[in-house]
């Protein structure tokens, strides 16, 4: 049983297997199934990507590149190559767009399709999906894994369900079960923080965070509470956009040395600033909310906000109000990376409110 009035969707989420990592298997056969980070080279590096090689390892995006090593001493480092990413990304939108005209772009490597009506007139999304994936193995030489349901957050979830190279059906009347099974960290928008305090609250799946009152999320996860609320009932009216409204434009900088005092913060947030209003400019948009972003030594992450009255793109109102923010409060280590970014939009638009459904027994061939 399923609560829903609004029009059910036949929604695809395809999610490149190791994208970046794969990639250079391909083009290099001497790396296939040897452990490799993209990115992350180098005293001070980052990992960009892993193989599942190097995953076994433990090795993960977003960590250094020293203690990738330490973790796989026979890892292979590559470098980013995004102008070969972007041309194999164009490659496997062409084979979206054979399919729909409803594609949304998350990354250069996954996306979002609306397949109820279909140009090859198939009623079944998953075999949909699995013509797709099929094809992208064919014509491109990569794998895939998608996940298949009414609204993009379940086939979100589900396309990481039987990765690598594979996918996952959520048919209409399977949506509550497999929600209320489902373990919170693997709620798409439940982080690493949140998933912490939810465990601190008694909230470990799925039905457990159901089990909870509307006031009583609101109350300890702010907006997000009704997020949550919504979505572990199958509720979720995000339709797929084909021209997504960009919702914040941002630069940020990773400095050879940690900085460790305000004062020479200042001249890389100007240029930050510059590179932010120089997008801001090309793109014709302007904002209100700013955020200073801070990534510490220990790899921490900070982030503080201020929203203005009025819309703003100018370079020197950026650097100001990041400054601002930089002095709001002390710093807790040397930091390593700053970054701006610029939110709340003048291309924003408001979405009504869907209404609360009605239960209402769904027959739909997925």
């Amino acid at each position: 049983m399923m609560d829903a009035p609004f029009p059910i969707r036949k929604i695809i989420h395809v999610d490149m297997d190791a994208f970046y990592a794969s990639v250079a298997q391909m083009d290099f056969p001497e790396l296939q199934g040897k452990a490799i980070a993209v990115g992350g080279g180098g005293t001070r590096g980052v990992v960009s990507a892993a193989s599942y090689e190097a995953r076994k390892f433990g090795v993960k995006s977003a960590m250094s590149g020293k203690l990738a090593i330490k973790l796989c001493p026979e890892l292979i480092f590559v470098k980013t190559d995004f102008e070969r990413y972007k041309e194999i990304s164009n490659q496997i939108r062409k084979i979206f767009y054979d399919y729909t005209d409803l594609v949304e772009p998350l990354s250069l490597d996954e996306a979002y399709l609306d397949v109820t009506e279909n140009k090859i007139g198939l009623p079944s999304a998953s075999l949909i999906a699995k013509k797709i994936r099929q094809r992208i193995n064919d014509e491109v030489g990569l794998t895939a894994s998608a996940g298949i349901s009414i609204n993009k957050f379940i086939a979100k979830v589900a396309s990481d369900y039987n990765k690598p190279n594979g996918q996952k059906t959520v048919n209409p009347e399977e949506v509550l079960e497999f929600l209320e099974a489902l373990d919170i960290r693997k709620f798409y928008g439940v982080g690493k923080i949140t998933a912490e305090k939810m465990y601190q609250l008694g909230i470990f799946t799925g039905n457990d965070l159901k089990s909870k009152p509307l006031a009583y999320l609101e109350e300890h996860f702010g907006k997000s509470g009704r997020f949550y609320y919504d979505v572990v009932r199958g509720i979720h009216h995000s339709e797929v956009k084909p021209n997504r409204i960009r919702k914040s434009l941002a630069a940020e900088r990773t400095f050879s040395e940690n900085l460790s005092s305000e004062i020479f913060m200042i001249e890389k947030l100007e240029h930050i600033a510059e590179e932010v209003s120089k997008r801001l400019l090309k793109s014709k948009v302007a904002g209100k909310t700013v955020t200073l972003k801070i990534k510490y030594s220990d790899f921490t992450l900070q982030t503080r906000s201020k929203t203005l009255p009025y819309f703003v793109s100018d370079k020197n109102v950026l650097l100001e109000t990041a400054k601002d923010l930089l002095y709001q409060e002390k710093l807790n280590n040397s930091v390593r990376l700053l970054g701006i970014s610029l939110s709340n939009l003048n291309t924003d638009s408001k979405v009504s409110k869907a209404k609360d459904a009605v239960s209402v027994q769904l027959k739909f061939e997925f």
